[in-house]
């Protein structure tokens, strides 16, 4: 089917100003364990091929899932005719930054093949840390999960583009939901959502699911004798996976470069950070720096190239509190006089590539955490999300953890429950004044970003280490 692919965009390319085609495999395995028994078992096989076209200055898409070079010549010319419907309306002609087509391979570096572990290995972790959280007499709800994914692509284009690539994730996690004194309160591990890497099932592995279930239930449990978190103005200091899904929703999203020109305005919306802010606008403290890095090894926002045949790379975003930098596509970084740094991505083949996060990454700072305890005087920590909120152009938020705990000078007191968190993007990241180190940076996984009509779900991911803002709003 790649040389059948070969053959129509050569066959096409008189036509068109430009022309890419996409080849997409995608195997999915997950399984779900609740309350001791096996919930359910998929594993699916998508394939297909898409082809974009640009004519008269406009996009034009297609795909098929029939894999013949008779239906991909009817998809080219398909795709044609949309750019020249479309072109009817246009606002502007699509104009791509420079690029140097790329022939080359890339394969995820894993251990062990997910997909070579039997169904019973798998499903037999699952259930005994089950096993253990309802053990805890209070858990009402147990429940683990895994999840692997497999997608070989290739790219080509008529520029001279050849890409082949085959990507590979694991995933888990476990969750107790403990219920008594007319309270209900949830905990998970690693996180709410689990974590889920670019990397083989020595990750499943590594997480010790079967370890940390007796804790999970035990902090499900004690939550619901814990005091409500108090409502004032005090000490914040976020855990690293409720920080990573901060910097998703206040940093992630409002950078990319689609929204700001209005791209996205319709579902996912639009965002505070315009172009004349690049480069002078204060997004925050001198101790917040954050990167996009789709080259970090592990992270599920890791790539060889992205959906336009753009290398993998690592661009600043903010530096020392400046806004400097966007994700960008090859048509709006051109508009920027710029090169695209390789975030386009597309959910399989029948769906357009549109900017998607990679891994959008706090540098971590100097701190032990232990230390930032101690320095904290009036405060709380939190960690582990149950809820979000957050406006459109990404400026007001509000965020609820699973946990958290009650600092008083320098020491935890103890848990407290339903701690909730408001803030403006700007000025909360400008109250930060402590990040943690290295030994104390994770990247966390998040395999369900959505965006795009009709929804595309991007897998993506966030390095995060805990972090300290000064004078929040906490509580309702």
């Amino acid at each position: 089917m790649k040389d059948a692919l070969k053959n129509v965009l050569a066959s096409i390319k008189n036509k068109v100003d430009y022309a890419d085609a996409r080849l997409v495999t995608t195997r999915s395995e997950k399984i779900l364990v609740k309350n001791g028994s096996v919930d359910s078992i998929s594993d699916e096989i998508s394939r297909g091929f898409g082809i974009r076209v640009i004519v008269n200055g406009c996009w034009g898409f297609s795909s098929s899932s029939v894999l013949s070079e008779e239906e991909a010549s009817r998809v080219a010319g398909e795709a044609i005719e949309i750019a020249k419907a479309t072109s009817l309306l246009k606002k502007w002609d699509v104009v791509l930054s420079e690029e140097e087509p790329k022939v080359d391979t890339y394969r995820t570096k894993i251990i062990k093949d997910p997909f070579s572990v039997s169904l019973d290995e798998k499903i037999a972790i699952l259930l005994e840390a089950d096993r253990i959280m309802r053990k805890n007499r209070m858990i009402k709800v147990s429940e683990g999960s895994m999840q692997f994914y497999r997608t070989d692509k290739v790219f080509l284009s008529t520029e001279g583009a050849d890409i082949e690539q085959t990507i590979i994730e694991s995933g888990a996690g476990i969750a107790a939901t403990a219920i008594g004194d007319g309270d209900v309160q949830k905990r998970s591990y690693p996180t709410s959502w689990g974590d889920t890497a670019t990397r083989g099932f020595e990750f499943v592995q590594q997480m010790k699911l079967v370890d940390n279930a007796e804790k999970t239930a035990e902090e499900a449990a004690a939550l619901l004798k814990a005091p409500q978190c108090p409502s004032a103005e005090m000490d914040l200091i976020i855990g690293g996976s409720q920080l990573a899904l901060q910097v998703h929703e206040s940093c992630g999203h409002p950078t990319e470069l689609d929204r700001v020109f209005g791209m996205e305005a319709s579902f996912a919306g639009t965002s505070f950070l315009t172009v004349e802010k690049m480069g002078n606008f204060r997004y925050g403290s001198e101790h917040v720096s954050i990167f996009q890095d789709a080259t970090c090894e592990g992270g599920l926002g890791t790539f060889g190239y992205d959906d336009e045949g753009v290398p993998a790379q690592r661009t600043p975003i903010v530096e020392n509190g400046i806004f400097v930098g966007y994700l960008t596509s090859r048509e709006t970084a051109a508009k920027l006089n710029q090169k695209s740094n390789g975030c386009m991505r597309a959910d399989g083949w029948n769906r357009i590539p549109l900017i998607r996060m990679t891994n959008i990454n706090l540098e971590p700072g100097e701190w032990e955490l232990e230390d930032l305890i101690k320095d904290t005087k009036d405060g709380i920590m939190v960690d582990s999300n149950k809820s979000w909120s957050i406006d459109d152009k990404r400026l007001n938020f509000q965020f609820g953890t699973e946990i958290a705990w009650r600092i008083r000078n320098g020491k935890i007191e103890g848990l407290v429950k339903n701690a909730v968190y408001t803030g403006i993007t700007p000025e909360f990241w400008a109250s930060c004044d402590a990040v943690c180190n290295s030994k104390h940076w994770h990247i966390w996984g998040i395999p369900s970003c959505g965006k795009g009509e009709p929804m595309q779900v991007a897998h993506v991911a966030h390095g995060a280490a805990p972090a300290r803002f000064r004078k929040v709003r906490v509580g309702v």
